[in-house]
């Protein structure tokens, strides 16, 4: 029994390590099958030719080197005379002649126009008469003062009234010269608005608006005149470097800003900027271009205003590391024409990605354009 016993122990381990490797054989192919299952599914999903791997995105360079940086603001400005004045009369009343035209040259108090001033000449003729009348009551009276005849306060009452006389004729033949047009300086009529038959009165013409103008120039003294934006008020200010642009003659003037106005214009939120000039070919009216430099740097670093992108941590464009997109967050100074100013943030040799960077991504594979 026993020796049956010890036969029957060894064929049941047998049986038994033998069914575990089966079973364990199984498994394993009925894993791999499953796996290859998925691996078919994926690769369904993903489509013919799909790569996961990003591709590099193809990008154009600038070297950043040190420059000698100049800001400019660019406005549209006129030529006009330093002394650029509206003629106009002392006293209201309606224009019976004019004695000058457009482009005459004119001198200091010369008269322009005549006014009707019938009422004051006919005060006039007849203050003449009393004057002419107290002239010979005193010449009399004087006359036989000095042969002892007549009292002396006759004599003195006589010379009061001569007196008075020449003085009232004075006062009339300023009140009708107040009925003239006279040129304040000497120039050239640059402007001529009024006709016969107009009414010109105190401060008539006073602008450009006016309907009835004398307008007088000085063409030996002339300067240039802009209006800026009251966001440029203290960006500005006089001595600054200035190219007047002519794009009709073909020329160009370098010169300096000679005045900055201090206060804006309430109504078009504009202050006046000016240049002084004394240029033979240039004349009033001429129009030109006002480039002004306001700032000046040397050894400055600049980049395309275009390449920088507002972000909520600051400024920031994309550089070339090796050959990926790098993101570097910059301090920026004055911009021009395009052009940005780098205080800080880059260094010379420094390769900025200028065309390309819309998609990029910090640390995207990137791919240099020749």
């Amino acid at each position: 029994m026993k020796r049956l016993f010890l036969l029957l122990v060894p064929a049941i381990i047998l049986a038994s390590c033998g069914g575990g490797k089966t079973d364990k054989t199984g498994n394993l192919a009925k894993l791999k099958a499953e796996r290859a299952k998925l691996d078919e599914q994926i690769k369904t999903l993903e489509g013919p030719g799909s790569d996961t791997s990003k591709k590099a995105t193809a990008i154009s360079v600038m070297t950043l080197q040190p420059t000698d940086f100049v800001a400019t603001i660019n406005v549209q400005s006129q030529i006009t005379g330093d002394q650029n004045i509206y003629a106009s009369p002392q006293a209201a009343g309606i224009v019976n002649n004019i004695l000058v035209h457009t482009g005459e040259h004119v001198a200091k108090g010369q008269v322009l126009a005549i006014l009707d001033a019938a009422a004051i000449q006919q005060q006039i003729d007849g203050q003449q008469t009393q004057l002419t009348l107290a002239k010979t009551v005193y010449e009399k009276q004087k006359n036989l003062w000095s042969q002892n005849i007549g009292t002396e306060v006759q004599l003195l009452q006589a010379k009061a009234n001569y007196e008075t006389a020449q003085s009232q004729l004075a006062g009339l033949v300023v009140q009708k010269n107040m009925y003239r047009i006279v040129s304040p300086i000497t120039g050239v009529i640059d402007q001529m608005t009024l006709k016969v038959g107009d009414i010109a009165s105190p401060g008539s013409g006073t602008s450009q608006s006016s309907a009835s103008i004398i307008r007088v120039v000085n063409t030996d003294k002339l300067k240039a005149e802009a209006n800026l934006g009251e966001n440029y008020l203290g960006k500005v200010k006089s001595g600054n470097k200035v190219t007047l642009i002519f794009p009709d003659i073909n020329d160009s003037i370098k010169t300096t800003l000679s005045y900055v106005a201090e206060a804006v214009d309430p109504n078009s939120r504009a202050f006046v900027v000016q240049v002084q000039l004394h240029d033979a070919k240039l004349h009033p009216n001429m129009s030109c271009i006002m480039e002004i430099a306001n700032y000046e740097s040397k050894n400055s670093l600049v980049v395309p205003i275009s390449v920088i992108q507002k972000t909520s941590k600051g400024e920031m464009l994309y550089v070339v590391d090796g050959d990926k997109a790098k993101a570097v967050y910059v301090k920026t100074g004055a911009n021009s024409n395009g052009s940005v100013e780098i205080l800080s943030g880059l260094h010379a040799g420094d390769k900025i990605i200028t065309a390309g960077f819309e998609d990029l991504d910090n640390g995207d594979p990137i791919s240099v354009q020749q």
